[in-house]
């Protein structure tokens, strides 16, 4: 579903991706790991073409997302989830989730956000996957933080993505929230077959949710592998523990391979 060759992109003299190789199937649940600055963001962002990379191959759904001349088409099998949970707090909960319908209603319907009621139903769909057919009709600046990202999912589930990109979706939120938020995403992931690649910093929840880690380290993959084959050596070199950083230093839980905390989703 994505395949990423010797990708590389640099801002100036600043080399943020250093030949990046990635692989991620159908339905694969993969968090990227890695410090601030390791080009996390980045990788996402030239999935998605926000960026466009120096150099490299890189194909999602079928498509050459670099030489693809309709972004629009690419776009529409990719939906994006941001920190910062990107609603508009004045439109209904129902509206936002809606909008993630936007790219498949024609351009007429799109600048007249005219939706159908197969659209309605969808999006209807999707706040019950999320736990918030309740809050339907409720402005959404009503809502705490972490059901503002709920409605985020939501809205990137009504796109019919075959792929969703997550940029640090829990780094606001607290713990117990975070986990329910991350199992809604794993949730979609294994039932609906989409493919998601989950930017994180914390460990326990990689280990706790992915089903594979790709550990990036200036610009460079570090680790590839299953949550129980990382270990203290692999978060050493993700986390650049040479220079004295440790993911224990960013209030994030080191752990080792053998003893991934398996928590229930919280409230």
């Amino acid at each position: 579903m994505i395949r990423v060759r010797q990708l590389s992109k640099r801002y100036g003299d600043n080399a943020v991706l250093r030949g990046v190789d990635l692989d991620a199937a159908a339905g694969e649940f993969v968090v990227v790991l890695g410090q601030s600055g390791a080009g996390k963001s980045t990788l996402l962002r030239c999935i998605n073409r926000l960026v466009v990379p120096d150099a490299g191959e890189l194909a999602v759904a079928g498509l050459d997302a670099i030489g693809c001349r309709d972004e629009r088409a690419l776009r529409r099998q990719v939906a994006m989830i941001f920190q910062n949970h990107h609603v508009v707090p004045r439109l209904s909960v129902l509206r936002n989730v809606l909008t993630g319908r936007l790219g498949s209603v024609g351009t007429l319907g799109s600048v007249l956000q005219f939706f159908q009621r197969d659209d309605v139903a969808l999006a209807h769909e999707c706040l019950a996957r999320v736990g918030l057919s309740h809050k339907a009709l409720e402005r959404t600046d009503s809502l705490s933080g972490g059901q503002m990202q709920r409605v985020g999912i939501a809205r990137a589930l009504a796109q019919k993505p075959r792929v969703i990109l997550a940029d640090e979706p829990v780094a606001s939120l607290d713990p117990a929230t975070s986990r329910r938020v991350l199992q809604y995403l794993r949730d979609a992931s294994r039932d609906l077959g989409i493919t998601v690649l989950c930017n994180l910093h914390q460990v326990d929840y990689a280990c706790e949710f992915g089903d594979r880690i790709v550990g990036l380290a200036h610009g460079r993959v570090v680790f590839d592998g299953m949550p129980a084959t990382l270990g203290e050596a692999d978060l050493a070199r993700i986390y650049d523990d040479a220079h004295g950083i440790h993911p224990a230093a960013a209030g994030e839980t080191a752990m080792p391979a053998a003893q991934p905390a398996f928590a229930t989703a919280g409230a």
